[in-house]
């Protein structure tokens, strides 16, 4: 039987009728604000690309972290900004870096709150590559030592969770190896798995000084056409040590999150990018588009095609619009 018996409008008729019948719902604690943490003190300085985000100096990171964790959100993700770079991106791993004292500073003052760290190179070289380069190659394996020595100064830091973003091939198995041998067994994995060579980190180049000096990292970052191949990186993760898998960017990848959610048991992370939250912006700013029912909208999204956390720019935000 169909209409007139069956009218599915029934169930759309107010705000309370579809609130009770909603598929998918959204909480802050299943998001995690990305901050960009340089140095000095009282530095709070605008990045001009991506509204209302900003380099803050560590006391303005726990000032931000103490507000983040008051509004219910799940944790933040660190990413430095050294006050110097260098061709072997030695403030990355250094126990004094920039991040490693943010870690700090953010778990002494608020403990609760989970702190994630962004395990890569990029910030922190002088050629802006996520590997060491010989020549204008990015060197896969001379890379892990980096990223292994990185994720241990975080976890001795206090980081609850490290996140190599590298895409470099066996970093995962290189980061397991080394926390467990410096006793951070409990220290969890969250895997950028799959993490495409995309035009929507675009803003985050300014906010995170990480621009390449030559060419691209299309060399180690995943082809934007390949499916298949990010199932593979994700299977391979996950033999290595993975905890956690990230598919990155989101929305452009809704289809790969909805694969990952379908053929792996492990919590699946999707990082709605700077791009995607520059351009809600762009749009509101024009009249365009509605800024809180696009944010809430694209969030929607990206929680229906399966991801359990999302990082993204909106948190503070979002988590607002739900309380």
């Amino acid at each position: 039987m169909s209409f007139p018996v069956h009218r599915k409008r029934r169930l759309r008729v107010s705000e309370s009728m579809r609130r009770l019948v909603r598929e998918t719902h959204l909480e802050p604690s299943q998001f995690v604000l990305p901050l960009f943490v340089c140095p000095g003190e009282g530095v709070r300085k605008p990045i001009g690309t991506m509204p209302g985000n900003a380099q803050l100096s560590i006391d303005e990171l726990v000032r931000e972290c103490e507000k983040t964790h008051a509004l219910g959100v799940g944790g933040v993700i660190l990413f430095g900004i050294p006050e110097s770079k260098d061709d072997e991106a030695s403030e990355a791993y250094a126990d004094n870096g920039i991040t490693q004292r943010a870690v700090r500073a953010v778990k002494q003052a608020v403990p609760e709150l989970i702190v994630m760290t962004d395990v890569c190179n990029c910030e922190y070289t002088s050629h802006g590559h996520c590997g060491k380069v010989f020549g204008h190659e990015i060197d896969n394996d001379a890379t892990l030592d980096w990223l292994a020595k990185a994720a241990v100064s975080h976890a001795r830091a206090g980081a609850d969770m490290v996140a190599p973003s590298d895409m470099m091939d066996g970093r995962v198995g290189a980061i397991r190896k080394a926390l467990d041998a410096h006793g951070f067994q409990n220290t969890p994995i969250f895997a950028y798995a799959a993490k495409f060579a995309s035009v929507f980190y675009g803003p985050f180049r300014e906010a995170a000084e990480s621009t390449p000096q030559f060419g691209d990292r299309r060399s180690y970052q995943m082809d934007p056409a390949n499916g298949r191949e990010a199932m593979e990186e994700m299977r391979l993760d996950l033999e290595e040590g993975a905890d956690l898998l990230m598919v990155k960017p989101a929305m452009p990848y809704l289809d790969l999150i909805r694969q990952a959610r379908d053929r792996f048991d492990v919590p699946i992370g999707a990082y709605q990018v700077s791009g995607e939250f520059s351009m809600i912006h762009a749009a509101a700013r024009n009249g365009w588009l509605d800024l809180d029912r696009a944010m809430m909208e694209s969030l929607t999204s990206i929680r229906r095609a399966g991801a359990d956390v999302i990082l993204t720019y909106f948190a503070q935000d979002a988590a607002r619009a739900l309380a």
